[in-house]
């Protein structure tokens, strides 16, 4: 295998783990035939798993570790567990240059601390940003920060401005990336003095990365005339969580009206492959995979209820970033 791409993999972290680990790694290598997979994680565990979804013993490592960090752990707690813990040592292998990103599904504030422990920050960004796909009318937004930081400067927005365009563009190269403030209106005049501030900054001064928009409602941000969309971390998360809690509901309600009686599953039955398009548009699993933006390599979170197809496209996005120079574009557009 020519230059692979090593991705490290936290195998205990999450829901189901490690099985839906093992079985994602799986799923994807099957499609990625250029990545091989560094695997933190107890060995008794992960052994069986290897044999019952067959990877292929050239494309692995695994070091041993029975010691993980607890999904109820707070992040200085995990810190305080030591260096042995499967997240620990994943992200120490990223440190040490065995690989090219990490991936986890664990305990975020844990791999946001020990990730920041360990690896440096990207000259000139002061605080990394978590950000994440969503779908929308139009293709696909980035949209940042999504919890990493509750208080936000505006300098820090700016810098999501160039990280976020600089990830649309490592995974859509194609796509000129178009930034906007999440506000509580559209009008000028509309918001804090921070995200004013930032309107300001962004509307005087051309950047050659991204071209600014100005402010976007809630209620627009899936309609695809932006495709970046920059928060603080306490305003994005919640819009997030709204966001995903409102497709829950959508897929849920749309599967009871479809077999609730005998018209319902008739229709569902002709219209079976509209129904599946609708499906996979609004499928949460289909677009997982955050990322920690803002350190000198990649960090992607993979959501922790997550299944296996989920972890795959963590793992497909983990891909994207490395293959797409994300770094790269960030280190040369940031000032």
């Amino acid at each position: 295998m020519n230059n692979p791409i090593i991705i490290a993999i936290d195998a205990m972290g999450g829901d189901n783990s490690p099985n839906k680990i093992i079985e994602g790694i799986s799923i994807h290598s099957k499609k990625s035939l250029k990545v091989q997979y560094k695997i933190f994680g107890n060995q008794n565990l992960i052994d069986p798993l290897i044999k019952k979804y067959n990877l292929q013993s050239d494309r692995f490592t695994i070091s041993h570790t029975d010691k993980i960090v607890e999904n109820e752990d707070t992040a200085l707690v995990a810190a305080k567990r030591g260096k042995k813990t499967s997240l620990w040592l994943a992200i120490e292998s990223l440190k040490n240059d065995e690989a090219h990103a990490i991936v986890s599904a664990g305990n975020t504030g844990a791999l946001f601390l020990i990730s920041k422990l360990n690896l440096k920050m990207i000259d000139n960004i002061d605080k990394p940003a978590l950000s994440a796909l969503w779908p929308s009318k139009r293709g696909m937004n980035v949209v940042l920060d999504l919890g990493a930081n509750i208080e936000c400067s505006s300098k820090n927005l700016v810098d999501f401005s160039i990280m976020g365009s600089a990830l649309l563009k490592a995974l859509y190269e194609n796509v000129k990336p178009n930034v906007a403030l999440l506000n509580i209106g559209s009008e000028e005049l509309k918001g804090n003095a921070m995200i004013k501030d930032t309107y300001q900054i962004l509307n005087e001064k051309k950047y050659q990365l991204f071209d600014f928009n100005g402010y976007i409602e809630g209620n627009n941000i899936m309609e695809g005339d932006v495709n970046v969309i920059v928060a603080d971390g306490f305003t994005g998360n919640i819009a997030l969580k709204t966001a995903e809690g409102t497709s829950n509901f959508i897929i849920s309600e749309l599967k009871k009206a479809l077999s609730s009686n005998i018209i319902g599953k008739l229709s569902s039955l002709l219209n079976f492959k509209n129904l599946q398009k609708f499906k996979n548009k609004l499928d949460p699993r289909l677009y997982n995979g955050a990322i920690l933006l803002g350190l000198s390599k990649p960090v992607i979170k993979s959501h922790g209820s997550t299944d296996s197809i989920g972890f795959a496209n963590s793992l497909k996005v983990c891909e994207q970033t490395i293959r797409g120079k994300l770094i790269e574009q960030i280190k040369e557009n940031i000032r």
